[in-house]
């Protein structure tokens, strides 16, 4: 018996604490500089240009792969020796710790509230800090840009996340709200409050007419309609020149006013900066988008939230998990995807008609499938089902790759002609694997349970499927 044991706490050992942890990590920090070198030597050591009499000119950049090499090598040997047993070690820890109830920080217990509370004040601390002209760069592209992205990847939470259908056109719902504001807002002069929930309702229409045809896909088929349907919105805007104006995209979208009360046009009499007596300025229209976008996001989230303790989020939830027993216990199928696809598509169509407020110009190259990809990614990444880890996937997906465009001081390092948000979706892709690898289920790994006796807890990542959160 004690052999077996002994044998059992050998195999149960992590291998970083087998033998010299040092050694295996300077091993392969130097596999990883290899693997490195033989990926990047292509397109980071030669860079391929053209010259005055179109010949292909290459110009070797080793200084730049030595970085990549470097930075692989020394990452991969931190991970090992140091990364690797402090997370066995954590892990350890807390599987000890599994049957000792711990009670909650203040922090996490209150972060949404606080999150909320923070967002209420964020245009009022740039406005201070950068003045009113200054902080209309990070009020827009750093707090209406990513929220944007957070009301999207909730929208498409409904459908990937609680009922379980891989959606991967759900940009063409996005397409269709934008769409639906600029062209009836220009023919018929509707407002934007009158066109907000139309857009929505429309885009909720396309969502059923997607939701009929794939009743009965799923898995890696379901995936390809999608896409399909996708593609298909997008080759419709561009070949319906009569109505979409092709490849030249819609311009002049009127913008949106508070209520029909003040206007942010420069020439209305009613414009808010001289109602109030302030500077002309495009900075309080831009607070106006940011607060607008948060009260939509914020009635997103109230929305799925209620939807969830209601029996058709219920019914989303078992149809998730599996479709089989979903039918066996009397659920409609039918209308169980349909309304995941509508409602979906109906936040879509709302964020969507926001869009075209914010840019007042749209076009097809704003729809494309990378959209797509990057939303599902956000919703993957920050924990399928979970409002809070989709919120911090996108601030810091979307956000982080803004911060690439303030980080200039890069070039003074690597040549004026380095441009860092080209590098954007490396980082990107860099990112994803890091959190897969680190947390597969996303940055949140458990969730409250909508049915629950007599007592609340939440559900672990390790209870539930992968991929669910």
């Amino acid at each position: 018996m004690s052999n077996i044991s002994n044998t059992a706490n050998i195999i149960d050992t992590p291998l970083s604490v087998r033998g010299n942890p040092t050694t295996r990590a300077l091993r392969e920090g130097l596999y990883a500089g290899i693997i490195s070198l033989g990926l990047f030597v292509l397109f980071v050591g030669l860079e391929s240009t053209q010259n005055i009499r179109n010949e292909l000119v290459l110009q070797e950049r080793w200084w730049l792969l030595a970085i990549f090499v470097i930075v692989a090598a020394v990452g991969r040997f931190l991970s090992v020796a140091y990364v690797r047993p402090w997370m066995a070690a954590h892990k350890a820890a807390a599987a000890t710790q599994t049957g000792e109830e711990t009670e909650e920080s203040f922090l996490k217990r209150n972060f949404s509230k606080i999150a909320i509370v923070a967002l209420l004040f964020y245009p009022a601390l740039a406005v201070a800090l950068f003045g009113v002209q200054g902080s209309l760069k990070w009020v827009d592209n750093f707090g209406i840009q990513i929220l944007i992205y957070v009301m999207l990847a909730w929208g498409l939470n409904i459908v990937v996340g609680l009922a379980g259908l891989l959606d991967l056109g759900y940009v063409a719902f996005y397409a269709v709200g934008a769409y639906s504001y600029a062209l009836l807002s220009q023919q018929f002069g509707f407002s934007f409050w009158v066109l907000l929930p139309l857009a929505g309702i429309l885009a909720a229409f396309w969502g059923m007419i997607l939701g009929f045809p794939v009743l009965r896909l799923k898995g890696d088929y379901l995936a390809i309609v999608t896409l399909a349907f996708g593609e298909i919105i997008r080759l419709v805007l561009i070949n319906w020149t009569e109505v979409t104006r092709g490849t030249f995209g819609v311009s002049g979208i009127p913008k949106a006013s508070i209520f029909g009360i003040w206007s942010f046009d420069v020439g209305a009499p009613n414009n808010f900066a001289k109602a109030f007596g302030l500077p002309m300025s495009s900075a309080y229209y831009k607070i106006f988008l940011f607060y607008l976008i948060l009260a939509l996001c914020l009635l997103t989230a109230y929305i799925t939230i209620r939807l969830r303790r209601m029996p058709i989020g219920r019914a989303w939830e078992a149809l998730r998990e599996d479709e089989i027993a979903c039918r066996s216990l009397g659920i409609n199928t039918v209308t169980t995807k349909l309304t995941a696809f509508a409602i979906g598509a109906m936040f879509g169509g709302f964020a969507g008609s926001f869009f075209a407020v914010r840019q007042g110009f749209v076009s097809p190259e704003s729809f494309v499938f990378l959209e797509s990809a990057i939303i599902l990614a956000i919703v993957v990444l920050g924990g399928m089902g979970s409002l809070v880890g989709i919120a911090i996937a996108a601030a810091v997906m979307i956000g982080g790759t803004e911060l690439l465009r303030e980080l200039q001081f890069l070039k003074q390092i690597f040549g004026p002609d380095f441009t860092p948000e080209l590098y954007r979706m490396l980082i990107f892709g860099l990112a994803m694997i890091i959190v897969m690898v680190w947390k597969p289920r996303g940055f949140v790994g458990s969730r409250e349970p909508t049915a629950f006796l007599k007592e609340r807890k939440t559900v672990s990542g390790s209870f539930t499927k992968e991929g669910h959160g």
